[in-house]
């Protein structure tokens, strides 16, 4: 108990900085309402290790080079979104470009009506770095590629004045996005990039917003890209991914790490109705899985986080198309507690009870410092709490940290909008009856408690003795 109590409470005894209140304060309101905070994440992460240091070397592998893909996978609220989070905070932070997208009805990865596009126009609005990490990046990207690059042509002792600086300038340009002209679509990729640099030049916004507009793939017609921009090629449904590559490349050599692509909810996949609509976009999945894992990408890594059904359900998950089970489906020696995180099918496994006291030592921290009050929970308060939440009916099988966090800071918010009322006498109220274990006779319309034998713990409840 002594050392999880001293990783527990970093804030007293000072091994933290005090969370800013605007940060602490979009930390607690995400988490009540659900989702995963954009900011502040490394003051509440915990556990995740293992899995944080598989994708981090990962990004060493795009750095240098190379591509990656891989499919994080767990229930409703288990932590997928936030480990996606975090991988993407830390890849800004660290010089790589960032685009992130979740799927649904209308945003697939392949369709007849352009949800595939309508995916890649997603993910080109988030494209983000380090210094525009909410989206919106790609004009920032490319204004400080030429600008860089004509800062490199002035050192070499060319004037902007001089008639020959922006040919330089130009030849710089076909210089760094050479390598892409032997890739699909690169030769026409060159030629808008050099057209934005004249607009640039030239002071004509009018360009310069066309070419931002093609490259999120925002026009409908070749038609109108070759009257307005001179090309006649679109980025469309069927090859919005070929961008990507391209991207990722360009991004490169204009000074960024690599390119990593976040998409997320693949149970909107496994929800299309129609059998072959299905079949088709996990056949980009695999497409886009080959190309990675075949070194036919560069500086490109995507991480896809989906739900055990959406992946693992042969009839209509991702495992029901056979080329990508055999590829993704667990070995014969991995196992409950011996999982191979540099196999392309990351498992979350639950927090353990001492992640979870941390965590919700460290909310209550957060809370206190945000209302400006002391916090007055101890840590027999908080192994309370979670013995309550983890012995209501149906917790076996349920319950996951997002239900638990956001019960926990609706208890933070009671206590301290209302001072006479204590965390014992809320805690042993009859409002929380519901979180005990039913007795046998059970009325009618009722859940059993799960039961499992005295002294064993079953598998799909890592809690049922809960201790700390």
């Amino acid at each position: 108990m002594s050392d999880m109590t001293n990783a527990a409470t970093p804030l007293a005894n000072g091994s933290t900085p005090k969370v800013p209140r605007r940060v602490a304060a979009v930390i607690i309101n995400s988490l009540k309402g659900g989702v995963v905070p954009r900011i502040g994440l490394p003051y509440i992460t915990v556990g995740r290790a293992r899995e944080i240091q598989a994708l981090l070397h990962d990004l060493d592998l795009i750095a240098d080079g190379g591509a990656s893909f891989r499919f994080l996978v767990g229930r409703y609220g288990s932590g997928k979104s936030f480990l996606l989070q975090t991988i993407r905070n830390h890849a800004m932070g660290n010089g790589f470009a960032v685009c992130d997208a979740d799927l649904s009805p209308e945003r697939r990865l392949q369709g007849t009506r352009g949800q595939g596009l309508a995916t890649y126009r997603e993910l080109m609005r988030n494209l983000s770095t380090k210094t525009r990490p909410e989206g919106g990046a790609l004009t920032l990207i490319l204004d400080r590629w030429l600008a860089n690059l004509r800062a490199e042509v002035a050192a070499s002792g060319l004037s902007e004045d001089d008639p020959a600086f922006d040919d330089q300038v130009e030849a710089r340009i076909y210089a760094v996005i050479r390598q892409l002209e032997e890739m699909v679509h690169g030769y026409d990729f060159a030629k808008l990039l050099a057209r934005y640099h004249r607009a640039w030049r030239e002071g004509d916004e009018d360009t310069q917003a066309n070419v931002i507009r093609w490259l999120r793939g925002e026009y409908r017609t070749k038609t109108e890209a070759k009257q307005e921009l001179g090309v006649n090629v679109i980025v469309t449904d069927d090859d919005w991914y070929d961008y990507l590559k391209l991207f990722a490349c360009f991004l490169k050599g204009a000074g960024y790490k690599g390119l990593l692509v976040l998409i997320d909810e693949l149970v909107n996949l496994y929800k299309i109705p129609n059998a072959i609509t299905r079949q088709y976009n996990y056949e980009k999945i695999l497409t886009m899985y080959n190309d990675t894992l075949q070194g036919k990408a560069r500086h490109l890594g995507i991480i896809m986080g989906g739900t055990p059904q959406s992946i693992e359900d042969q009839r209509r998950g991702i495992y029901s198309y056979e080329a990508l089970r055999s590829r993704l489906a667990q070995g014969r020696f991995a196992s409950e507690g011996l999982m191979d995180l540099l196999a392309p099918v990351i498992r979350l496994e639950p927090l353990t009870h001492e992640e979870l006291f941390v965590l919700i030592e460290k909310l209550a921290d957060i809370h206190a410092g945000l209302f400006d009050y002391e916090r007055t929970l101890g840590e027999d308060d908080l192994a309370a709490f979670l013995r309550i939440e983890f012995g209501r009916v149906g917790a076996s099988t349920h319950l996951t940290p997002r239900e638990v966090i956001r019960d926990f800071i609706e208890l933070l918010d009671i206590v301290s909008q209302n001072p006479q009322v204590s965390v014992a006498q809320l805690l042993e109220s009859e409002s929380f009856d519901y979180a005990q274990p039913l007795e046998s006779g059970s009325s009618e319309g009722e859940l059993p408690a799960a039961s499992p034998a005295d002294g064993q713990t079953t598998a799909a409840n890592p809690y049922a003795e809960f201790t700390i």
